[in-house]
């Protein structure tokens, strides 16, 4: 059997390049005294249509995220300040991750496909000026930036993963993807995607080089 030729190498930013947003979620619920993983929970009830859902669809302006999500949380049992939650996710840099990008980008299609709120200084919700900046820099790298507020459909959203084949120009079966959660992996698969769960960046960089065939360091 053929595999089909892979041209495109599509990436989540956090988790993947960027540390996850989870271990924001994290250092949060350890200040605020919340249970381990609330926020996460809060985040599965009506994943579709709940505040987090909404904004990263770009579907409401901050203040109306805020009220929302805050009322999630109370509905749930416990008080959070959604403005200090959304300041825990900026995260770090990946550089083994960004000097993948870099190498692949000569001889495929590279794009950044990112669930994300229209918040801050970029891709990466940055509100610290010179942090927006350094993102900027990685950002650059992709051929192609594809945000969910932008485009209004988010990740597990199997319209999103055909808008992003149709934004990079490249049919999924021809594409692999990369994401920290399986249920994103799971629609780009069905639609045909190569897909790699990245939770150790080390081996998802492994796993990378067995889908292409050679080495990407």
């Amino acid at each position: 059997m053929t595999l089909p030729e892979i041209r495109a190498i599509l990436f989540d930013f956090g988790g993947v390049i960027l540390s996850s947003p989870i271990d924001g979620f994290r250092a949060y619920e350890r200040r605020a005294n919340l249970p381990a993983g609330f926020l996460q929970r809060i985040n599965t009830l009506d994943p579709d249509t709940n505040a987090w859902a909404c904004m990263e669809r770009g579907e409401l302006d901050l203040a109306t995220f805020h009220a929302r999500f805050e009322a999630e949380a109370r509905a749930q049992g416990h008080a959070i300040d959604a403005r200090a939650v959304l300041a825990q996710l900026s995260g770090q840099l990946r550089p083994e991750m960004v000097a993948v990008v870099r190498t692949l980008r000569t001889n495929y299609r590279v794009a950044c496909l990112t669930n994300n709120m229209p918040l801050g200084h970029g891709a990466a919700m940055a509100e610290n000026p010179a942090r927006a900046a350094e993102i900027a820099g990685v950002m650059a790298l992709f051929a192609h930036v594809i945000e969910s507020c932008k485009i209004g459909t988010r990740k597990p959203e199997p319209r999103f993963y055909a808008r992003a084949c149709e934004i990079v120009g490249v049919a999924p079966e021809h594409c692999v993807f990369l994401d920290d959660l399986g249920i994103n992996l799971k629609p780009a698969r069905a639609m045909g995607m190569t897909t790699i769960k990245v939770s150790d960046p080390a081996q998802a960089i492994a796993d990378l080089e067995a889908a292409l065939g050679h080495a990407v360091r």
